[in-house]
């Protein structure tokens, strides 16, 4: 499962960030291999991420905005078993825990907006063992050389992401992809 997300990600290293069920069809349609739904509810997330799937990509499902479901255990084990996405993103340490025992692949997300966030960030991917991190915001080269020297794990950069030049300089300070909203970075 990692070498597939790895290669879909080798292959094209932007990542749809899809915030409305308006853009689902634009992420698919688009050259993107990974999307992350930032939108779904329990009533559309298994039919989006079936469409995805068909179209040859990646669905990752963000946990933390998915409408309708509880935030506890139950709520991973159900996204893990039904949905079946390829991959969940969340910002709380028991989703990733609980997930890499549902064996589903996994990316904690950090707001790194000081030096404790970057501290507690650290400390919880040497705890919680992610497959991926991605750190926001996404246009701080210098922070991304940082962690990526830190952590030996694949990093992505999001949020604030909103040019070519961006996530150029993203991926040169070692980041292995970036996520985007924008819908025209889609096809880069």
């Amino acid at each position: 499962m990692k070498e597939n997300i790895y290669n879909h990600i080798e292959s094209n290293p932007v990542i749809a960030a899809v915030q409305n069920i308006g853009d689902v069809d634009a992420a698919v349609n688009s050259n993107v291999g990974m999307i992350i739904l930032m939108c779904a509810d329990i009533m559309n997330a298994e039919e989006m991420v079936v469409k995805i799937r068909n179209s040859g990509k990646l669905a990752v499902i963000h946990m933390d905005f998915l409408d309708g479901i509880g935030r506890d255990q139950k709520a991973v084990e159900y996204v893990a078993t039904t949905l079946k996405p390829d991959g969940i993103i969340s910002t709380r340490n028991s989703h990733i825990k609980h997930a890499k025992q549902c064996g589903i692949f996994t990316i904690q997300r950090f707001f790194l907006i000081d030096n404790k966030s970057y501290e507690t960030a650290l400390v919880s991917v040497k705890a919680n063992k992610p497959d991926m991190i991605e750190v926001m915001p996404g246009v701080m080269p210098t922070i991304i050389k940082r962690i990526t020297k830190e952590l030996s794990i694949p990093i992505i950069a999001g949020g604030l992401i909103s040019t070519k030049q961006d996530i150029m300089e993203a991926l040169e300070a070692g980041a292995i992809a970036a996520s985007t909203g924008k819908a025209r970075l889609w096809d880069l």
